[in-house]
Parts: structure tokens; C-alpha cells; sequence
């Protein structure tokens, strides 16, 4: 497997889209230059980012004492609009609070979260985590489905790595007052999903993430030296550069409770955003997840990845297929575990005809990729809006055992899962890309590292092995950490720099009726740019009805930025429903960018044009920042890149 992947970390420019091999430069990215930009979007072999150096204890004991100073006399400076950390962290999903109870230890804390704390695609996931916990399993047999579920686009040794440290990370979740559910013999009950070859996913009922958020959001509230700060969205990153290395302070937020801009200043940056489900009409991401993590970052010079990989999850339920409908329309899709499948369920048409085994040795338990293109090929044929998945043959009390939260959301419309087949239709999930990071978190932002859906690490390729993003969250925050601290020590931030940026402005200056018809302008513009995207960059894609949604999403942005303009918008101004929709923009043209320039088939990325596997084409896609002029709206921070000091 040694040969799978070449590096995946650091980055190399060249002046047009091109296949080429990057080298290993001393200086990690001393050569990515913010002035003379790169070409947006490349195939490549890379080699990695290269970590920050390791200090000694009594180094860091040293200069702990130097920063606190420091920071003691940075907070006499605070004040409504502007506060002083060590340590920022936006979002507040598993990987941000797991790496915040790390770097408490070491310095203040500010975790930033757009919603209430528990709001966060960590709290709505069902299946579990998976870990090499079992004696009759291994860490290559884990390696071995990650890579063939991720179509060997898998870094082969980020994946080592993940698989490796994953069952310590599991037992500190534990440790931590994590309850998982145990088995009759007192063990840990590990239930098996697709992809997987031995039973490793380690569960509480179909209730994993919010038992997880439970534990550590309780943890959190117990450490004195982390502030948290609920309704505060993240507008953009605050960067300088110096010698052509670019560095993040921290980032400008809007209290949408208090409509008030407030600015965190930080000497490290964690993103653990999530997502980007929204781009589409139905997901089952909650709310939040609107790409704001990705957008920030590419609008911060960051690198973004593999970004055409939209996992569609097979089995949402099919609101439509259910006896008594919804009153109203869910703002996500409620998820059907891939446990349901792995614990024997199949999958039917309408005419009750098992199909999966048409499509893969498999049959249910084929990684999710193949399944949701499966049920689309079914759908579209049979012109049926969903398929069903059974799992009424199995005992009842095993059934209501295990899907406790399933069996009562579908019972509430008038569904009996112990009895009758569960309607089920593929909505998008999980963002396989996101912003480029090497194996400690790291970007090429110095200062800045990325966590959990908002990363690519390289984990998990071309299609996520079932049960993998929990896992890659806990390993990577704790990787993050060490190198974040000897960041932190080693930074020096003047604490009047915060006031040379400019602030951004609040649209409170509009009067009611215009901001009334901006909102329901930005409402409209979402709908359509969710609806293009999942006609032409669904799960099945050509390059014609790409090059369509490219022109469609120019001309809606275009469309809805003159719109707000003549509003009497101000470039620079915020609201919740316009940065959102924003960053909807920016990541729905990053994926169809990223699509565009793969011509091959490959994991989720399947394209009618070029519909086999091409072995010269497994590498990542990358995309470098652009140069300024060509950038939209939504592709521009709101302020200036400053030059550091």
C-alpha cells in the first residue's frame, strides 16, 4: 500500500492548471507568495506541510509565564467589541471541543459558535465511531476499508495514523464520562456498517454524537480557562503577511444576539466549522452548516481540496413516504443510520424488489457511494421519489434496542420500523474536502489549523468509510494541539494591532423595509443556488450540466449583488442571512470548480463523460487562491490583508 498515494500536505504554485510534482521546501511555505497568486485549481502530488518544531518543557514553562504576561496586559485592553485569547476556536462540534480541553491547559480559550453550543453536525450523528477495538480486528484490516471505501485517493499514511491512534482516542472519550452501549459479556457492543470488513463502530443506541457533545460540552462548562460564546458568527479570518508568508490573529464575529461586529484577536486558530450540507435542498446537516469554515479560509489565502467529493448519505428519510407528513418542512433530513443496513436491513423499490445485489457483491453493506448511486439509478428509472429499507424481519426488541431515536421519529408519523419497511432517499451528508491540512492540523496559514469536516486531511479520499469523520475529528484536534502550543508561545501579538483592520459594518444603518427585501432576496437567491446545485451537480454529474451550474451560480451571485448594492448595501457590511449566504456561494463554486477538473470517475465524483477510473488521475485536487481581480464578492474577505509588523 506504500505506493498508494504520494504526500499530502504541502503546496507548490505554477502559472497554469496542470498535472505536476511539488518539492519538499525547508521553510514549510515560505514559497506560497500572496502577491504573485497561483492558478486556481490543479491535479497534483504534493509533498507535506512541514510541522512546527518541538520545545522543551522547561522552554514552554519559560515562555507560558512570557505569553501570560502578555496577555494579562493585552486584557486590560479589552473590551466590548474586542477580546484577547490565547487560543481561539471556531465551532464547537467534537474536534473544536476536544482541542479546546487540550490547549486550556496552556493558555485563555475562546470557543466561537454560531448557534447554541450543542448546534453542530457532531450532535446529529447516529452511527458511531470507529476503532480497532476487537482482537480478531486490525489496524490495516481498518486501513484496508478506509482506502478501497475512499477509491485510493486515501494518503496512506494520514490513514495509518488515524487508524493507529483511533482506539486511545476512544478511550479518552470514555475516560471523560462517555457512556457507549456494552454488550451482555460487559464489553463494548461494536456494531459493523458499510464498508467496514469486522465489527468495529463504537455506539451509544443511534445516538452517538449527542452522548459525545454531552460528555465534552460538560467538560468544557467544568475548565475555568475556556470562554464560550453561543450566537457569535464568524465573518472572516484577520491575516497580515511578511515575507510572503501569510498569518492568521484570530477573526471578526457578529453577535447576532446583541447585533454587535466583535473581534477575537489570538495568537493560534482552530477551525472545526463542519461542513458545507446547505449547498443543497436536502441534507442532513443541521442548520449551521453553510461552508462558513472553507469560504473563510479560501478568502484568507488558505488552499481548499478535493472539494468535488459531496457524500450523499443513501438513506434520509423520505418525508414523502411516510403515512402521516410533516407538518412543515424540516430545515435537515432526519438521518437512517448506516447501522440499520449493517445490522441486515435491505433495501427495496416500491414493488418490493431487493435491488443492491444488481449493483455490488456488497448488496447493503457496499460503501456509501456505491449505494446512493444505486438508489438514484433506481429512482430515475422507475420515476419513484424514494426506496424503502427494511429491517422488520429482525427481532423487534433488538430493533428498538438499537435505533431507539429512529424508531420514535418515524412512529411519530405513523411508521412502525419493527413492522413496515422505512422510505429512504440519498441527501447530501458530509464534505470529504475542505481546507488542505498536513498530519497536526496544519494550513499554510501560519497560526491557523483545521479540525473535523472542515479539513482535508487526506483520510478519507474519494468517499468516506462509514463511521470515519468522528474518528478523524478526535485524532486530528489532538494532533493539532502540541504544534499549536509551541505556535503559541512563540508569538508575539501587539495588542493595538487588532485596530488596524478595518471593522466590519452592521446593516442596522438600513431601514427596516429594505433589510426586510435584502433577507427575502437572500432567501430566494438560496433556494435557487440549492436547486442548481442538486440538478446539476448532484450525484450523478456530465461536464455539460456543470459548465451550466458555473454559468447559473455566476449569474444568481451577480444577480443578488447588485441587488443588495443598490439596497444601499455596503461592501463590508454583514448580517447573518447575507455572510451565509455568501459562503454558500463560494463553497457551491469551489465544488463545481473541483468537478470540472476531474475527468474521471472516482469514489463520489462520478461524471456521465468520463465514467472509469484513470490510475494517471489519482491525486488530489487543489485549489490555490486567485488572484484579486478575478474574485467575486464572495470570494473577497471584507477587510484588507494587512502587513505584519
Amino acid at each position: 500500500m506504500a505506493a498508494l498515494m504520494n504526500g499530502f500536505g504541502s503546496l507548490q504554485c505554477k502559472a497554469m492548471v496542470h498535472v505536476e510534482k511539488g518539492h519538499m521546501q525547508a521553510s514549510g511555505m515560505a514559497f506560497f507568495s500572496p502577491v504573485n497568486r497561483c492558478a486556481q485549481v490543479h491535479i497534483s502530488s504534493i509533498p507535506r506541510f512541514i510541522g512546527a518544531k518541538s520545545v522543551s518543557a522547561s522552554q514552554l514553562r519559560m515562555r507560558h509565564k512570557v505569553g501570560s504576561i502578555r496577555a494579562s496586559a493585552a486584557s486590560c485592553l479589552q473590551d466590548d467589541t474586542t477580546k484577547y485569547f490565547d487560543f481561539v476556536v471556531i465551532g464547537s462540534g467534537v474536534a473544536g471541543l476536544r482541542y479546546a480541553l487540550e490547549v486550556s491547559k496552556y493558555g485563555s480559550v475562546a470557543i466561537i459558535t454560531k448557534a447554541e453550543p450543542h448546534e453542530s453536525n457532531t450532535n446529529y450523528a447516529q452511527g458511531g465511531v470507529s476503532a480497532v477495538l476487537c482482537p480478531s480486528d486490525s489496524v490495516e484490516s481498518h486501513m484496508q476499508d478506509t482506502i478501497v471505501a475512499g477509491a485510493y485517493l486515501c494518503d496512506e499514511e494520514t490513514v495509518r495514523v488515524v487508524c493507529t491512534e483511533g482506539p486511545e482516542r476512544v478511550k479518552e472519550l470514555i475516560a471523560m464520562g462517555a457512556s457507549f452501549d456494552h454488550g451482555e459479556d460487559g464489553r463494548l457492543h461494536l456494531a459493523r456498517e458499510g464498508g467496514h470488513s469486522h465489527n468495529r463502530i463504537v455506539h451509544s443506541a443511534d445516538m452517538t454524537g449527542r452522548e459525545i457533545e454531552r460528555a465534552l460540552l460538560q467538560a468544557v462548562d467544568n475548565d475555568d480557562n475556556i470562554s464560550l460564546f453561543g450566537h457569535h458568527f464568524a465573518i472572516d479570518l484577520l491575516t497580515c503577511q511578511s515575507n510572503g508568508e501569510i498569518y492568521c490573529y484570530g477573526v471578526d464575529s457578529l453577535d447576532a444576539e446583541t447585533q454587535k461586529a466583535i473581534r477575537f484577536i489570538s495568537k493560534v486558530t482552530l477551525l472545526a466549522s463542519g461542513g458545507v450540507g446547505h449547498i443543497y435542498p436536502s441534507t442532513t446537516n443541521p442548520p449551521v452548516a453553510t461552508g462558513d469554515g472553507i469560504a473563510m479560509s479560501h478568502r484568507a489565502q488558505a488552499v481548499i481540496s478535493n472539494m468535488e467529493f459531496v457524500q450523499f448519505h443513501p438513506t434520509a428519510l423520505s418525508d414523502e413516504g411516510l403515512p402521516i407528513k410533516p407538518a412543515t418542512r424540516r430545515e435537515n433530513a432526519f438521518l437512517i443510520t448506516e447501522a440499520v443496513r449493517g445490522d441486515g436491513g435491505i433495501l427495496y423499490n416500491q414493488s418490493m424488489e431487493r435491488f443492491m445485489t444488481s449493483y455490488d457483491d456488497r448488496a447493503e453493506l457496499a460503501p456509501r457511494d456505491v449505494v446512493a448511486r444505486s438508489i438514484d439509478d433506481q429512482l430515475k428509472k422507475r420515476g419513484e421519489k424514494y426506496v424503502l429499507l427494511d429491517i422488520s424481519h429482525k427481532p423487534r426488541e433488538k430493533v428498538l434496542a438499537h435505533f431507539p431515536n429512529i424508531a420514535a421519529e418515524c412512529l411519530r408519523h405513523g411508521l412502525d420500523i419493527t413492522q413496515q419497511p422505512i422510505p429512504v432517499v440519498p441527501a447530501a451528508h458530509y464534505m470529504c474536502g475542505g481546507v488542505r491540512a498536513g498530519l497536526q492540523g496544519e494550513t499554510n496559514v501560519k497560526g491557523l489549523y483545521v479540525a473535523g469536516e472542515v479539513a482535508c486531511t487526506g483520510l478519507h479520499g474519494a468517499n468516506r468509510l462509514a463511521s470515519n469523520s468522528l474518528l478523524e475529528a478526535l485524532v486530528f484536534a489532538r494532533r493539532a494541539v502540541q504544534p499549536s502550543i509551541d505556535h503559541m508561545v512563540d508569538a508575539d501579538v501587539d495588542p493595538s494591532f487588532a485596530k488596524k483592520w478595518a471593522r466590519p459594518v452592521l446593516s442596522v444603518s438600513l431601514r427596516d423595509s429594505i433589510l426586510s427585501d435584502i433577507i427575502e432576496k437572500t432567501k430566494q437567491a438560496r433556494m435557487e443556488l440549492q436547486s442548481i446545485m442538486w440538478e446539476y451537480v448532484g450525484i450523478v454529474r456530465s461536464t455539460n450540466r456543470l459548465k451550466h451550474a458555473e454559468w447559473k451560480i455566476s449569474d444568481l451571485e451577480s444577480e443578488w449583488v447588485e441587488f443588495l448594492f443598490r439596497r444601499g448595501w455596503k461592501p463590508t457590511m454583514v448580517g447573518v442571512e447575507t455572510c451565509e449566504m455568501r459562503n454558500l456561494f463560494c463553497c457551491a463554486k469551489l465544488v463545481v470548480k473541483s468537478a470540472l477538473a476531474r475527468h474521471e470517475s472516482r469514489g463520489l465524483h462520478f461524471t456521465e463523460d468520463f465514467p472509469y477510473l484513470e490510475e494517471s488521475k489519482r491525486k488530489p485536487t487543489v485549489i490555490f487562491p486567485a488572484h484579486i481581480q478575478e474574485l467575486t464578492w464572495s470570494s473577497k474577505p471584507l477587510q484588507k490583508q494587512l502587513q505584519c509588523k
